[in-house]
Formats: structure tokens, C-alpha cells, sequence
């Protein structure tokens, strides 16, 4: 059971204009379950993402960059997007590309259009072969089914390990017109994105001018996806998609204008909605975990201290056991690679709770008050490094068995 992240309800997850999603039941890793899906955009839509930095990223993550690129050079829109779970189609090699391209090529008939404007994800077991045949096999069943309200069943299509699916849907008004925003994502093992997320995608109805997509994407994600952590491994296949299907009123030229900043803030709350609901869903999962690390001398210090205590499986499973050993978490911070730090001047709380002042246990620390925070669902852990202004935040979970046994069962 995720941690205090209730199931969506279908029937809040609001229609985009310009999208109509479709999915089927191909049975590439399991029968009976959503497996294919399909989002089919309005001639209209910009597309825009980030991707995996792992140097294994997967086929699929490879043909995507090269039909995002091959689109804003030729003029030809992107299409649809072809997503499969069950099957990671990375560390297959050519064979791997060419099953890709294929699932594409057969995509893009049924569509009418030309391969290169279909953008292809995959997830799932990493090292195996794409079965391109069942894939292709569902897609006649997708394409049928194509329709706008299908935002709950699309965020079935993509799980994986995950225990429920993650989506949800905004409204906001941006001088004066209404924009509609839904959103979902998958995620709950392997997850440290080093540009984005697992598997999001997050559609609203404005036009928005492709460079200012590409610019509103990063920094979405560098706001959301890349501050959350599970387990530190980064996948091969994090790919997280921005379309503005241009079938609304607003429209966004540059990123400059005020209807910018108030697109971009509305985009990174769903964003950070999802982020956190793959957190939340963490394999094994018992706690969700804020870390937030103040007065640095940069963003870029922040978040390597906040990385390394949210990593730190001794510091996961403290939470887990409810224990408040805190030392473990002054440790994380003295080898997080901050080599100049003053552990002198550094205070670590958690939550109401003052742990260590100016480097050391504060006289007045009880270890019962830690006891009870540590007990909580839901625990925000606070260091101030007295060395700037700068500040990070990231998201993570416990470590408990259960990891363990979905990790080392996870191909069954």
C-alpha cells in the first residue's frame, strides 16, 4: 500500500483537448493485465522531454531523442506515443532498435503517418528481447479504443512493480484563459533519475512554442522527477514527456511572459504530484521521507548532501525500523563529497525535533521526541550547513524487507 497516496478516481482525471489515449491487453509479460498504450496528439501539439543519463538507456529512449530532434528540423509533428510495459527493450543492441522501429512502423500505418512522428517507450525487464509481435498485435485494439477520457486506464498501461496507479488533473486560469493539466507517471523500484523520472507524461491544452516547451521541460523536471530517490539505481529507460497540444486559448511564446511563469508553476505542482506518488509507492515503502538542506553555497552542494542521506541504506532502514540512531544521517552528510564543510556550525532536525547544534547532540535532544517522529508516516528530516543561501529538497522512502523480496523476485 503506497504511503497516505489514495487511489485516483477516474472520474476526476479531466479530459485534455488535443489527446486521445487507447489501450490494450497484449500479454508480453502477463495475461489479463494493461500493457500497450497509446496517445494519439492533436496536428496542433508540441512534444518535448528529458531522458535517462544512464550510457545503457534503452532502444526505445534512443529512438525517441532521435524522432524529437528529426521532428523540429523537418516540420512533421509528432504523432502519437507508443508505450509498453512488461518489457524494457534495453541492453539488446541492435536487435533492440530494430524491434523498436518496428513496433513504430506499425503504429504510424494505422495512423497514416510516417514512423519518425511515433515516439516509443518501453518498461520493464531490462536484457530481454521485445516481444515487437504482441506489441504490434495490441496496437489495432489501442487504436479503437482511442478516446479523451482515458487518463486512469493509461496510467494502468504503464505499471510495472508499481502497487497503484499514479495520475492526476489540475484546472487553472492564465490571463483569463482556462488550461487544463493531467498527468501520469510509473515508478517504485530503481529509481533515481538523473534527468527526470521513470515513465510521466503530462498533457495540457495550451500553445506552446517549441523552444519554450524545451526550456519549460527541464525545468519542470529539475523540479519535481529529479528530487526524488528510492533506491539509487538511475533506469535505462527515464523518460519524462511534456505535450502542449495547442487546443486551448493561451498561448505561450516566450519565457519571459508572466502566462509563462504561471504555466510552468501550475505544470511543476502536478509534476511534483507525480514525482512524489511514485515515492509514495516505493517498493516496500512504509514512510515517505523529506530531506531539506539549507544554507549552502549552492543548489548544486545542497542536493549532493540530501542525495547522500536519502541514499543511505543504513539511514532507510533506521526509519524503517522506526529507530532514531540519527548519527547514521551525520554520517551520510560527512562523506557526502562537501569537502570544505564546517561540520562545527551544522543543525540537523527532524521534523519539530532540534538533533545535532553546531555539529554536535543538542543538550537538550530526548531521544524520545525522536522516537516520535521517527514513528510517523510521513518525516521531514532539516540540516542547515550556516554556509549561504542556497537550499535543496528531496523525496525518498524507507528500506524495509519487502524491497527486498520484490527485487529478488522481480522477474517471476
Amino acid at each position: 500500500m503506497a504511503v497516505n497516496s489514495p487511489l485516483p478516481v477516474a472520474a476526476d482525471l479531466k479530459p485534455v483537448n488535443g489527446i486521445e489515449i487507447g489501450y490494450a491487453e497484449a500479454g508480453i509479460k502477463k495475461p489479463n493485465r494493461k500493457d500497450v498504450l497509446v496517445m494519439k496528439l492533436a496536428p496542433t501539439a508540441t512534444v518535448a522531454g528529458v531522458f535517462t543519463l544512464n550510457r545503457f538507456c534503452a532502444a526505445p529512449v534512443q529512438i525517441s531523442k532521435a524522432h524529437l530532434a528529426a521532428a523540429q528540423t523537418s516540420g512533421q509533428p509528432i504523432v502519437a506515443l507508443l508505450v509498453n510495459t512488461g518489457n524494457a527493450n534495453a541492453g539488446t543492441g541492435e536487435l533492440g532498435l530494430s524491434l523498436a522501429n518496428q513496433t513504430c512502423a506499425a503504429l504510424a500505418q494505422q495512423l497514416g503517418c510516417a514512423p519518425a512522428q511515433i515516439l516509443p517507450f518501453s518498461t520493464g525487464v531490462i536484457l530481454e528481447p521485445l516481444p515487437a509481435e504482441k506489441v504490434i498485435a495490441g496496437l489495432p485494439q489501442a487504436v479503437a479504443g482511442l478516446k479523451a477520457d482515458n487518463w486512469y486506464n493509461a496510467a494502468e498501461a504503464i505499471m510495472t512493480t508499481d502497487t497503484q496507479p499514479k495520475a492526476g488533473s489540475r484546472s487553472v486560469t492564465i490571463a483569463g484563459h482556462s488550461v487544463t493539466l493531467s498527468g501520469i507517471s510509473k515508478g517504485a523500484g530503481m529509481i533515481k533519475p538523473n534527468m527526470a523520472t521513470m515513465l510521466g507524461y503530462l498533457a495540457f491544452d495550451a500553445k506552446v512554442a517549441q523552444p519554450v516547451l524545451d526550456v519549460l521541460v527541464k525545468q519542470v523536471a529539475d523540479q519535481s522527477f529529479n528530487c526524488i530517490t528510492i533506491d539509487g539505481d538511475t533506469s535505462t529507460n527515464d523518460s519524462f514527456m511534456l505535450i502542449a497540444t495547442g487546443a486551448g486559448t493561451l498561448e505561450v511564446n516566450s519565457v519571459d511572459s508572466p502566462e509563462y511563469a504561471e504555466l510552468a508553476a501550475a505544470v511543476t505542482e502536478l509534476a511534483v504530484f507525480l514525482a512524489q506518488a511514485i515515492v509514495r509507492d516505493g517498493e516496500g515503502a512504509t514512510k515517505f521521507i523529506t530531506v531539506t538542506v539549507e544554507e549552502g553555497n549552492s543548489m548544486e552542494e545542497c542536493r549532493k548532501i540530501a542525495y547522500s542521506i536519502a541514499h543511505s541504506p543504513l539511514v532507510k532502514t533506521a526509519f524503517f525500523a522506526s529507530d532514531p540512531n540519527l548519527g547514521r544521517i551525520l554520517a551520510a552528510i560527512g562523506y557526502a563529497g562537501v569537502d570544505d564543510l564546517d561540520v562545527s556550525k551544522l543543525n540537523l532536525y527532524l521534523d519539530d525535533v532540534w538533533v545535532a547544534k553546531n555539529g554536535g547532540r543538542n543538550p537538550d535532544y530526548k531521544e524520545e521526541d525522536g522516537q516520535r517522529v521517527m514513528q510517523q508516516s510521513e518525516i521531514t528530516v532539516r540540516v542547515k550547513l550556516a554556509r549561504g543561501a542556497a537550499q535543496a529538497t528531496v523525496y525518498t522512502c524507507d528500506l524495509s524487507h519487502d524491497y527486498v523480496s520484490i527485487n529478488a523476485d522481480y522477474r517471476s
